[in-house]
């Protein structure tokens, strides 16, 4: 109860089924559960924040995405159960409308733009954007619990 009433209190993202994309490319990764709820370093508007997450199951991950309307994101460059090519970017800490709970969205370079580290959901956002976006985000459709820690 305690759960459904953060969840539905956090207005950042408005949470929605994987894109067909996502699911027919096969970039939802059925990886091993290890080193799933490890510590690891991402960016919040420029600093760098440790923070620990788990994967919650697909079934979780329906049921919460059905059921809810909002959750935080994390933009990655790889699907976090594997090794990131860049930091992760986190759109929010616990004062700005944090959430335990985070919507996964991959950064995909568009062709004729050269990978690179973001800072920032800001810089995520305005690079996925415009007329010809330096990059697509795709919805993996997977739910992390996820903990900032603290500051590095």
């Amino acid at each position: 109860m305690l759960l459904a009433a953060i969840v539905a209190s956090c207005n950042k993202t408005s949470l929605s089924k994987p894109t067909q994309s996502a699911l027919s490319t096969g970039t939802i990764s059925n990886a091993s559960e290890n080193g799933r709820a490890s510590a690891r370093d991402v960016y919040y508007d420029g600093k760098l924040f440790t923070v620990n997450m788990m994967e919650l199951s697909d079934d979780a991950a329906e049921k919460i995405i059905e059921s809810n309307t909002s959750a935080n994101v994390i933009y990655a460059s790889n699907d976090l159960d594997e090794p990131q090519d860049f930091n992760s970017v986190i759109d929010a800490i616990p004062t700005d409308g944090f959430n335990p709970l985070w919507l996964q969205k991959l950064i995909v370079f568009n062709p004729g733009f050269t990978p690179h580290q973001f800072f920032s959901d800001d810089e995520v956002l305005n690079a996925a954007s415009g007329s010809n976006p330096e990059i697509t985000l795709v919805n993996t459709g997977e739910i992390y619990r996820c903990s900032v820690i603290g500051p590095k």
